[in-house]
């Protein structure tokens, strides 16, 4: 039996959110690399993942729709070497952050092991739209143009 959030006839048009909900849900429980998410600031954020032995070369960073993938690949560079224990692994991985709308990536850089992205909190603005209320039936629909309202002023 699946159980849907947004069952609720008040809740029109999140069937996104629920999807997007389904995808986080599913993205890899594997702990590879591990990550930090820290607030830098009152709209920023950065994320911050350990992947030392990685350059730049074999690190993707994409984002697709409203998900932000970090993929690694290394080059298989053990031709011709002999190892008597192999506890660093050249292994590829994939880690995916579901963005909500209005974040955005502002730039990434890969110092010392560790690939930080910054994300930014875009501030929207808040818009107010009048419905004009017609007699009668059909499906004229009129709509005034949008007041942008920024912090409580109307303009």
């Amino acid at each position: 039996m699946t159980t849907r959030m947004f069952a609720s006839p008040l809740f029109l048009g999140f069937d996104h959110l629920e999807q997007m909900i389904e995808r986080a849900a599913k993205t890899s429980a594997d702990g590879y690399p591990p990550y930090n998410i820290e607030q830098t600031g009152p709209t920023g954020l950065r994320i911050t993942l350990a992947v030392a032995g990685f350059t730049m070369d074999d690190l993707q960073l994409t984002q697709e729709d409203n998900q932000l993938v970090i993929r690694g690949r290394q080059a298989d560079d053990s031709q011709n070497r002999v190892f008597l224990h192999r506890g660093i692994a050249a292994r590829q991985f994939q880690r995916a952050f579901v963005l909500a709308e209005g974040i955005e990536v502002k730039g990434a850089w890969l110092d010392n092991g560790l690939l930080h992205i910054d994300l930014a909190r875009l501030q929207p603005e808040t818009r107010v739209k009048t419905i004009r209320i017609n007699k009668g039936s059909g499906g004229n629909v009129s709509v005034l143009e949008p007041q942008a309202v920024r912090q409580g002023r109307t303009g």
